[in-house]
């Protein structure tokens, strides 16, 4: 038999699940916006709040079940954070990341728990 404790942790483990799956589209919508404001001459401002919300998104997509999800959003902020780094990014380059994360947001929309 399973002890109340552990009951509670699996609900309270279930409660966050739920609220994470119907918390992401919003995310998505949010990720979208700003790469629709980010301007590769100045990226600083947009691509702050791009990776941190890459970043948490990728922390917790894994402890709810969406494994690649968060994979994928882990590979767009490292990605993210070497653009960040150089003083000067060429526009393709900038223009080829904001391309990788229509294809996440697309893809993830579709079926986040199928991304690999």
């Amino acid at each position: 038999m399973a002890h109340p404790a552990d009951q509670q942790f699996f609900a309270r483990l279930a409660a966050l699940n739920d609220k994470f799956a119907s918390t992401l589209p919003g995310t998505l919508d949010r990720l979208a916006m700003l790469a629709g404001q980010l301007d590769p001459a100045a990226p600083a401002e947009a691509a702050g709040e791009l990776q941190a919300m890459l970043h948490t998104v990728a922390g917790s997509a894994a402890t709810f079940g969406y494994r690649g999800l968060g994979q994928h959003a882990r590979t767009l902020e490292q990605r993210l954070r070497v653009l960040q780094t150089f003083e000067s990014v060429a526009a393709a380059d900038w223009q080829d990341w904001l391309g990788e994360l229509e294809r996440f947001i697309l893809d993830a929309r579709r079926d986040p728990k199928s991304l690999s």
